[in-house]
């Protein structure tokens, strides 16, 4: 940590025998309510909105201008002070109202990415790490042809939704 700032989020600190403590108290609050639990507008915005109500957030775009210039790809936030900016550190998400689901910041704004080793839905796992691949049948004492084509689809499915290699 800075002496000035904390290293993740920038957020500033106190210092001893700081004068108007409650200032530096007060941005960092605005700061973390922009963050925790966030939610924002929309993505990839480049032009700041006209009439943002206190509490709104967005995430800049890559190529910002007038007073969200310099602030590329971070969260703006309109608070009573004013925008407020958020740099986008690797780990941070938020809901996105405009979209209906969660970006998350991975050296850039990943829209609806969900990383994960499985998933599991009231208590069942549904989703696992990805299998070998299967071959498919291609011999046999008695061939039929639309079970083979059933596997076939099956399969082909499978590999499309990155299941088995």
């Amino acid at each position: 940590m800075s002496e000035d700032a904390t290293p993740r989020l920038g957020l500033p600190v106190l210092h001893f025998g700081q004068a108007a403590k409650e200032q530096t108290h007060n941005e960092a609050l605005a700061l973390l309510d922009i963050v925790v639990a966030g939610v924002v507008e929309d993505v990839g915005v480049n032009v700041p909105p006209a009439d943002p109500a206190v509490g709104q957030c967005w995430i800049v775009g890559d190529e910002p201008v007038a007073e969200w210039a310099g602030n590329a790809r971070a969260i703006a936030g309109w608070t009573d002070g004013g925008w407020r900016f958020v740099p986008a550190t690797p780990g941070l998400s938020v809901w996105c109202t405009q979209r209906a689901r969660r970006v998350a910041f991975a050296g850039e704004w990943e829209d609806g990415v969900v990383r994960a080793r499985r998933v599991i839905v009231d208590g069942i796992p549904v989703i696992g790490a990805r299998q070998p691949a299967i071959v498919a049948p291609v011999a046999g004492a008695t061939i039929d042809v639309e079970a083979r084509v059933a596997v076939d689809a099956i399969l082909n499915a499978m590999r499309a939704h990155g299941l088995i290699g």
